[in-house]
């Protein structure tokens, strides 16, 4: 595939504050872009990262055609870099592409124009401990019409954020009861901006009372345990990991199947079900509880140390090394940093 590359003229490479990331301050030198119009996709190239001009009357800006992912490129200990399941991020983009009526972006479109920006950029890949690419695909309609319409023009962009960890600290999460994050038949499944748009007033509320998160409920009964904020949530309740089962108003996170995965290469007892509000509360009070984490790419593992219910907190056991979180971040990234077999085929290298 023929993809144009203009290069940025200075870098800003040397701008960077290495030893404090954070998570997306920091944007690399280039991003990848094509356009879909006619039915097909054009002009695929990789341009200096910047801003761009768009139309009051951009189609995305009105009626919220924009889906997203997040995955991220890794730099092995001899210095070779890998990208992580890059394959199963494309195929949940296009998932949401499809629930959000915008065209699929072809395999090789994608990864070839990934695979020519990652190594254009591979410098701002960091070499410390708890550090990685992170790579974010954006996909937004593009057409000028102001009436509510399918957009038959889209952009397509992957720029690229050197970061570490998502979470610097363990986290309080609100079990949240009255505002609902998605509902049965909507587009909870999907990546899409809407959906982190409309958590951010009850997220803020939360955060007030001194919570760092919420542990979204079922949008019928607000009986039923969901996902937490950016993450999927996770359990061990008397030694097996207990998470919700996939429907259509959960996403499908990649760092969530990988935990399950490696989960069972490590002998742990899983459990796909629903989690009740009442059983996580139950659990606690009889000290049967013995972990609650976040997965997600950003987050990849985030320890919980309590959560609020009913105006009442409930704080869970101490984050030891032996925690299944803690020993679940260390085989992930072991595999991550090529230090241990990839028997999956997760790790695809740049």
């Amino acid at each position: 595939m023929q993809i144009g590359v203009k290069k940025i003229e200075s870098s800003r490479w040397s701008e960077v504050n290495w030893d404090k990331l954070g998570f997306g301050s920091y944007m690399s030198d280039h991003m990848f872009f094509s356009n879909y119009e006619n039915d097909q996709w054009k002009n695929p190239k990789i341009v200096p990262y910047g801003k761009f001009e768009c139309s009051p009357a951009l189609s995305a800006l009105h009626y919220g055609q924009s889906i997203f992912e997040g995955m991220k490129a890794y730099r092995y200990d001899n210095g070779d870099i890998y990208l992580f399941r890059p394959l199963d991020n494309l195929k949940r983009f296009n998932i949401s592409a499809e629930r959000m009526a915008m065209p699929a972006v072809p395999k090789d479109l994608f990864m070839e124009g990934l695979l020519q920006l990652i190594r254009l950029d591979s410098n701002w890949i960091p070499k410390t401990e708890g550090s990685s690419l992170y790579i974010r695909p954006l996909l937004f309609a593009t057409e000028e019409h102001i009436g509510v319409k399918i957009s038959d023009t889209y952009d397509l962009i992957i720029m690229t954020s050197p970061v570490s960890a998502y979470y610097s600290q363990p986290l309080k999460v609100l079990v949240e009861t009255k505002f609902t994050r998605a509902v049965p038949g909507g587009v909870g499944f999907a990546k899409t901006a809407g959906n982190y748009g409309r958590s951010h007033y009850p997220t803020s509320l939360a955060r007030k009372k001194g919570y760092d998160q919420l542990i979204w409920t079922d949008a019928i009964e607000h009986k039923y345990l969901e996902e937490s904020g950016t993450m999927n949530v996770m359990c061990v309740i008397n030694d097996t990991i207990v998470t919700p089962g996939l429907h259509d108003t959960i996403l499908a996170g990649i760092t969530r199947d990988s935990v399950l995965t490696t989960a069972k290469d490590l002998g742990m007892k899983i459990e796909e079900r629903k989690i009740s509000v009442d059983e996580l509360v139950d659990s606690h009070n009889k000290g049967i509880i013995q972990e609650i984490f976040g997965a997600g790419t950003a987050a990849t593992i985030a320890p919980i140390t309590l959560f609020g219910h009913n105006g009442k907190d409930y704080q869970l056991p101490p984050i030891t090394e032996s925690n299944f979180g803690s020993r679940i971040i260390k085989a992930l990234d072991n595999v991550r940093r090529g230090r241990a077999a990839d028997k999956h085929n997760w790790m695809q290298k740049v």
